[in-house]
């Protein structure tokens, strides 16, 4: 059990795992799995109720100001996670603004 820092699992379908997944340098020879950002702004609409609406309707505002942002990506993701009802009231808060 690891005591520190704080850790909460979660668990991700097998067939979906992969999805999203990109891989980054963090030092000589030493490479980190990492979810891109439109993953991750998916994963957390997913876990809202865990992590909180605010962090995710945030980071969905972030991602799409970004000059970076991918929306088709994010819609792929979207389909592929079953996600579309609490991104689709998210887009429209995002649009809001």
């Amino acid at each position: 059990m690891i005591a520190y820092p704080p850790v909460t699992v979660f668990r991700f379908e097998e067939a979906t795992f992969e999805l999203g997944v990109t891989v980054f340098e963090a030092g000589p020879g030493e490479p980190v799995r990492v979810y891109d950002a439109a993953r991750t702004v998916v994963d957390l609409m997913r876990f809202r109720k865990r992590l909180g609406e605010p962090i995710a309707h945030a980071a969905l505002h972030r991602y799409l100001a970004a000059s970076t942002s991918k929306p088709a990506l994010l819609l792929e993701y979207v389909e592929a996670l079953g996600t579309f009802g609490p991104m689709r009231v998210a887009f429209d808060v995002a649009s809001a603004r």
